[in-house]
């Protein structure tokens, strides 16, 4: 079994609080990933599912939180047919925002072909996750903006 390793990172003005209240809203994170959408519930042992694609044409991500530490760290065990493996998104704050990182360790399915499919396919995945991230920062700051006078969201 092959594995590879992927990430990315954004920036944002908003805080890191504010980042992973964004990227942990399940529901919202096709506002920000492309071709894709999730459900699922909050802390450890609780169920994800993901379905990237467009339409009926996708495939289907389940996973489970493998540690959550609000505010700040969601890992996950990738539990499906095709993908595998593990991931996690951290933020961290910043003196005038955030800053969060998605990173992947991946088992890469079908062997000789898996591998030579991530030739292709990898450089792809990074730049739908460094595109993901720069869309969840911009949503978090607009989020974050319209906080009511005196309440923190």
């Amino acid at each position: 079994m092959s594995r590879v390793a992927v990430s990315a990172q954004a920036v944002s003005t908003a805080s890191a609080e504010r980042l992973f209240a964004v990227l942990t809203d399940w529901p919202r994170h096709g506002e920000w990933m492309p071709f894709t959408r999730a459900e699922g519930g909050q802390g450890v042992g609780a169920e994800l599912r993901g379905w990237t694609g467009i339409g009926p044409v996708g495939f289907l991500d389940t996973m489970v939180i493998t540690e959550w530490t609000p505010g700040r760290r969601v890992a996950v065990r990738h539990t499906g047919r095709l993908v595998r493996g593990e991931a996690y998104f951290e933020t961290a704050p910043l003196p005038a925002g955030g800053t969060v990182v998605w990173a992947e360790r991946l088992e890469l399915p079908l062997g000789p072909l898996g591998r030579a499919g991530w030739l292709l396919i990898g450089p792809l995945v990074r730049a739908l996750m460094r595109l993901g991230l720069r869309r969840l920062a911009r949503l978090a700051e607009r989020d974050e903006g319209a906080a009511p006078p005196g309440r923190a969201r």
